[in-house]
């Protein structure tokens, strides 16, 4: 069995944007005197991103974003040094929110979160220590609707960069990531066969998408449910099926969740499905699938292996990962390939470094990543796979800089 260190290592060999940047890192340590505290899913490749900030002289408290999500083998080797880890697996929700509280002990000034429950709890329970935080980055979808939620009530009391938002995280980790590593947590669990199977993709942002183009690759029916007019007619002219999550309950043979808001599958739904369906979730936090309901109305209540059995009088259904984010938190789950990770990490190091350099020049409120952070990531990662592109000539330029030059 690997040990987390080996994890580690064999994560690195694969992360060749982080590594240069962590070269760099070395050479100028850009976090000289900065303690950073980070609330992620604690897994071989965020010890690389924890390591590369460390490497640049930074302090790093870190602790987990899933009471699921963290390999204890790797969060062992991770600590040491300059590095303090707080996460464990399976810990109880008040565990979880004291691991968050020992990373705010530390009086980090910045914050680098995945779902947004370290700024929650910064601006909630220890406020004492707002006023020494430069600002903060945020990994995923679910924080950044959390957070700019808060800039529009005034709430929000330092810069964050959303992360999430810009084309490196979606067209990548969103899109592959989540496609990829949902999937491949999904068949390691169930050992279920993809190909000819009904799968009910609720949400199609990129998340979505990505997991629903993946399931058709493998051989899957695919239906897509949505709110929003303008995805369900994209899903329509992808080639995919587009139903109410009512009329997709009595046809689907896998549910995977991927909204980020809650009460998607509920009794309504339940009451309509197959016997034997399997229930998950690809967004952040578990509210899509109504757990209490299952909890507080099964017959009988099976579990083994990250799959929970809810017996009825009817049927039976079956939810991955107590609803929490299936692609990380099932026993197998490994999250996102590492190579979509180098990027994604990539983002988060250099999105890190520019605020701790122009942090106190921003006004509080969510930003976005600076376009020229996200085209050296890609130029870097495209470098280190032998690819050139073409650069524009000077007339291209003057051309698309001309607002008179008519047909």
């Amino acid at each position: 069995m690997q040990t987390g260190e080996e994890k580690i290592r064999w994560a690195e060999q694969y992360m060749p944007v982080l590594r240069e940047i962590r070269e760099r890192f070395i050479r100028e340590q850009p976090f000289e005197g900065i303690v950073i505290g980070m609330a992620l899913h604690v897994e071989a490749k965020t010890a690389i991103l924890a390591r590369t900030l460390a490497a640049g002289g930074a302090e790093v408290h870190i602790t987990g974003c899933n009471p699921l999500s963290t390999q204890d083998d790797v969060a062992s080797a991770l600590s040491g040094g300059t590095i303090h880890c707080y996460a464990k697996r399976a810990c109880s929700l008040e565990e979880y929110y004291e691991a968050i509280d020992k990373v705010l002990d530390a009086r980090p000034s910045i914050t680098i979160d995945d779902g947004m429950d370290l700024i929650h709890r910064l601006h909630t329970g220890r406020r004492d220590i707002l006023p020494g935080v430069l600002g903060g980055c945020e990994e995923t979808t679910t924080g950044i609707h959390r957070l700019k939620s808060m800039a529009a009530e005034g709430k929000l009391r330092f810069p964050v960069i959303a992360v999430n938002d810009t084309p490196m995280k979606h067209f990548f980790d969103n899109v592959h990531g989540t496609g990829e590593s949902a999937l491949t947590a999904i068949m390691a669990t169930t050992n279920i066969l993809i190909a000819g199977k009904h799968i009910v993709v609720a949400g199609y942002g990129y998340c979505g998408r990505g997991l629903a183009t993946k399931a058709r690759a493998l051989g899957a029916r695919v239906i897509i449910t949505e709110i929003d007019p303008r995805r369900a007619l994209q899903a329509h002219f992808d080639g995919f099926e587009v139903m109410t999550i009512r009329e997709a309950s009595r046809i689907g043979e896998l549910f995977v969740t991927t909204t980020g808001n809650i009460g998607v599958l509920k009794e309504a739904e339940f009451g309509l499905m197959r016997n034997g369906a399997i229930l998950c979730n690809a967004g952040h936090f578990n509210v899509e699938i109504d757990i209490g309901y299952l909890e507080t109305h099964a017959d009988t209540i099976s579990r083994r292996d990250g799959i929970d059995s809810y017996t009825f009088s009817d049927r039976t259904l079956h939810v991955l990962a107590e609803g929490r984010l299936v692609n990380l938190a099932v026993p197998k789950g490994m999250g996102h390939p590492i190579e979509v990770m180098d990027l994604s990490f990539a983002v988060q190091a250099l999105s890190t470094e520019y605020m701790v350099r122009h942090g106190k020049n921003l006004i509080p409120g969510v930003h976005d990543v600076p376009t020229a952070i996200d085209e050296e990531i890609a130029r870097l990662k495209l470098a280190s796979l032998g690819c050139s592109i073409d650069s524009p000539t000077a007339e291209q330029e003057e051309y698309m800089a001309s607002w008179d030059a008519g047909t």
